[in-house]
């Protein structure tokens, strides 16, 4: 996709000379716990969280990376060059700090919380970064996670390349003139449906791509049951490529509920890989065009999605 080769262009223009010794001046950084977090050695930096490791390659930041956890599926290179400190929330603290880190960079909602209690105490500086899903919070990921490896210009480019490609994004959500009703399903158990409300990735991404979600009134993730299914009327159910754990479509037609609405009439199923869709880091403009190819085929031929920023501007 073109969104796709406007990040590699920009990930190229900022991979130029690292800070000599890779040492911060005393960097402060505001993070999550409202708390001012000093940096001052950026040398050997363990990211947990796939959006802020896809960050930092797009800064051209990898050879400061010693440790990604599993969610950090992008680009491929990550898990398979650096060593994996485990699932974002069930991280061990003798895994990270084998690694002899000297800045963690960890997304907000990572844990246990005995384990990020652990890394506090070891002294080593832990910015917890915020996890807000919107337009405004991506680009502020991005800034953040540049300031706290001392590099804002390149975040600068890289939020601009980011912003410019939402923008155009919404250049094509208005041209949407009847949203259809997403429900997104992380998965069925016992035949019950875990679907998201408001305040979740999913909601956010649903809402990029210029469609409503057909989940209104509550927030978070929710086990629902089959008469609050047929009543949100879903068009389209939205899941997460799992491997052999992903929700097939052949589940949702055949779902007591899912029968009743359009979804299983209209044999509307859509599966993205997880951490594209919802992991709101610098390919999130992509995903929610291509989310609203799915949902609006007509859109495909509405033009080419091309950031505004040149390489020229992101090597200054």
């Amino acid at each position: 996709m073109a969104f796709c080769r406007t990040l590699a262009s920009v990930a190229l223009s900022c991979t130029f000379a690292l800070v000599s010794g890779a040492h911060a001046a005393g960097i402060i950084v505001h993070d999550a716990r409202n708390r001012d977090i000093a940096v001052n050695d950026f040398a050997r930096t363990v990211s947990i969280g796939g959006a802020i490791t896809e960050i930092l390659y797009a800064l051209g930041l990898e050879n400061r990376l010693v440790g990604v956890d599993t969610t950090s599926l992008y680009p491929p290179a990550a898990l398979h060059d650096k060593t994996n400190v485990g699932y974002m929330r069930q991280i061990s603290a003798e895994g990270v700090l084998g690694l002899n880190p000297t800045l963690i960079l960890a997304i907000q909602g990572s844990g246990p919380r005995e384990t990020m209690e652990i890394l506090e105490a070891a002294k080593v500086p832990l910015v917890l970064v915020p996890e807000t899903f919107s337009e405004d919070g991506l680009i502020e990921k991005i800034k953040l996670v540049g300031h706290a490896m001392g590099v804002d210009e390149r975040a600068e480019c890289l939020s601009a390349a980011v912003a410019a490609d939402l923008a155009q994004l919404r250049a094509l959500r208005a041209k949407v003139t009847k949203p259809v009703r997403v429900m997104f399903v992380m998965s069925l158990q016992n035949g019950r449906a875990m679907v998201a409300g408001h305040k979740t990735a999913a909601d956010e991404i649903i809402q990029l791509a210029g469609a409503a979600n057909a989940v209104d009134d509550y927030d978070g993730y929710k086990i629902i049951g089959d008469e609050a299914i047929v009543a949100a009327k879903p068009d389209v159910v939205l899941s997460i490529e799992r491997g052999k754990d992903s929700l097939q479509a052949e589940a949702i037609y055949a779902h007591p509920g899912f029968a009743l609405t359009p979804v299983a009439a209209n044999k509307s199923f859509v599966s993205m890989d997880g951490l594209y869709l919802l992991g709101f880091g610098p390919r999130t403009a992509a995903a929610a065009r291509d989310l609203s190819v799915k949902l609006y085929p007509a859109l495909a031929d509405q033009g080419t999605f091309t950031s505004a920023l040149s390489a020229a501007n992101c090597r200054q």
